[in-house]
């Protein structure tokens, strides 16, 4: 990436740092959520991840809606609809994500996608979801700009969010007649996966048209030629190629496929101060590899914070979670390729890996969902944690597909132990089952603002309600790490009450938490976390009690405390 471009992204910063609303010119709310959250400690295990399609979110700036000529007709959702990077920050200045307890967002990859349309069996298909790479060292005009990019983190940082980028190396976009395949030095199209075996599940394209990256090859490789053209009208070839000459003399990687990648992926890092990659395609990929990105991601991280010191946030490194399609928490630390091979990812760079057994773990009980995550992370997973989700872009079978059990998700996702990951209205009720979709489009509809603005009532419950129960459920668990980093107990079964704890030698944090309790006053025993004279908050009504003979007492017309010394 250009080294002007690195000039003008200092430039924009110091402009921006006077352009950006002041803490005086942010509504009362804003401030005041962001300031509270700033005291408090952050720990990856206790994450609260916002993740949101960038297209389908917020459009922040209508006038990049169309680019690259794309115009023709798709199939339904599956064209690009105006959701850009501009969005995402104007959101952040707004608060929401301050109100909703979000400490991490996530969005799909904004690097340049293929420019045409490709039918891939479910209809014309535009690259909107950020998966079909076509050059990994620019952003694509349709989500915005490297300028737009850098003003989205640092207002995350200011909010004290951080922000996960979505990567991908396993393979490129596909192939179109103004999109070319990759060298064959580069890519193989065939065979594809069966998925029977670690080697047909890596040494293989995912699907028809889907070119899998050479990741396993030390070869030498070079650039592909179209690459070269397109950034030589570009006018940065030069600086392109001198920057890969210092990453390989700088490194001693061979020039093959991955590390060219590797180096791309990474350049965001230090010129960005970006906080962590969710890494898509894991165990399509060799393990060894994503040790590698690891090693060079945190190095590039080092190097950031190494100079710009006022911005750094805290001393956390530098963060990687993994898309391990199917893996399942109950497994811990292994990844099984159905019996064939085994494979521990958590050894090879990754802090979390997203858990897919979360969601059919939610038809449990509570005290059965929440004792055995503490359990696992407590023990095999001890040291390493998951990410936990109830719906997702590209998950056919979620949790309350049809959006009835909107407030018991909230409470299931949020209070269990390990990090959490929001999906883009999760607590609007945006609909998952759009008609006239086919496959993953019906996931993938626009953020409802317009039910939010107007309080649509859906089975049952108005959009506003939902919205507030997540909030306060979220606002607890970014306030406090032992919710999702502690140690579960199970005070009382009727009523039900647990408690949290956590403690490292530096951060020590506790909680307690009813749930399914009556209406009216509430007389709860908290001598099992909390001493007597403590005062104590319920985040849930915002009722405040003193600690006496071991008791608090809270009358709200709530059937859930959610308790922590105020």
């Amino acid at each position: 990436m250009k080294r002007v471009l690195y000039i003008t992204l200092i430039l924009l910063l110091a402009v921006s740092c006077q352009q950006n609303p002041s803490e005086e010119n942010k509504s009362p709310e804003s401030k005041k959520s962001a300031f509270e959250s700033a005291e408090k400690p952050f720990l990856w295990e206790n994450a609260n991840i916002y993740f949101m399609m960038t297209d389908r979110f917020s459009n922040g700036n209508k006038e990049n809606d169309i680019t690259l000529n794309r115009t023709k007709e798709t199939a339904k959702l599956r064209g690009f609809m105006g959701g850009d990077i501009k969005g995402i920050t104007q959101k952040i200045n707004e608060g929401y994500f301050d109100k909703l307890g979000i400490n991490t967002i996530w969005f799909t990859p904004v690097v340049e996608q293929i420019s045409e349309i490709v039918d891939e069996g479910t209809g014309a298909t535009y690259g909107f979801h950020g998966y079909w790479a076509k050059d990994w060292t620019t952003l694509d005009p349709n989500f915005g700009t490297l300028e737009e990019l850098a003003e989205l983190v640092e207002t995350a940082h200011a909010h004290d969010i951080r922000i996960l980028l979505d990567v991908v190396i396993n393979h490129t976009g596909p192939v179109t007649d103004k999109d070319p395949v990759w060298p064959s030095d580069w890519v193989r199209e065939k065979p594809k996966c069966d998925y029977k075996t670690l080697e047909t599940s890596v040494s293989c394209a995912l699907t028809d048209n889907l070119p899998d990256i050479r990741t396993e090859s030390n070869k030498e490789v070079e650039l592909p030629e179209f690459l070269k053209a397109k950034w030589e009208s570009e006018g940065r070839l030069e600086q392109e190629i001198q920057e890969l000459d210092e990453f390989f003399a700088r490194t001693g990687y061979p020039r093959a496929p991955r590390f060219y990648i590797i180096k791309w992926l990474t350049d965001y890092i230090r010129m960005l101060g970006v906080d962590g990659f969710r890494v898509d395609t894991v165990k399509h990929t060799e393990a060894s590899i994503w040790a590698e990105l690891y090693a060079e991601a945190v190095k590039a991280f080092e190097d950031w914070k190494s100079e710009h010191p006022e911005a750094v946030m805290d001393n956390n490194e530098f963060y990687m979670v993994g898309e391990v399609y199917g893996y399942s928490i109950s497994k811990m630390r292994i990844y099984d390729y159905d019996g064939d091979q085994e494979v521990d990812f958590f050894a090879n760079g990754f802090w979390s890996l997203i858990n897919f057994e979360f969601k059919s773990d939610a038809q449990k009980s509570y005290e059965e969902i929440f004792s055995k995550y503490s359990n696992i992370l407590q023990d095999g997973l001890k040291g390493k944690s998951v990410v936990n989700y109830l719906t997702s872009h590209d998950d056919s079978t979620p949790f309350d597909k049809f959006r009835e059990r909107p407030m018991e998700s909230g409470t299931k996702l949020l209070l269990t132990p390990g990090a959490s990951q929001v999906y883009y209205g999760d607590e609007t009720q945006r609909s998952l089952d759009i008609q006239g979709t086919e496959g993953d489009a019906t996931l993938r509809s626009f953020m409802n603002w317009g039910e939010l603005e107007t309080n649509k009532k859906k089975n049952g419950f108005e959009t506003q309600a939902v919205l507030e129960h997540w909030q306060k459920l979220g606002r607890f668990r970014r306030d406090h790490v032992s919710v999702g980093a502690g140690i579960h107990e199970m005070v009382s079964e009727s009523p039900y009450l647990f408690k949290r704890t956590f403690d490292n030698g530096s951060i020590s944090d506790q909680v307690m938490v009813g749930l399914g309790l009556n209406s009216g006053q509430k007389i709860v025993d908290v001598s099992a976390a909390f001493e007597n004279g403590a005062e104590i908050i319920d985040y849930y009504s915002g009722a405040t009690s003193l600690v006496k003979m071991g008791r608090v007492s809270i009358d709200s017309k709530f059937g859930i405390l959610l308790l922590a010394e105020k």
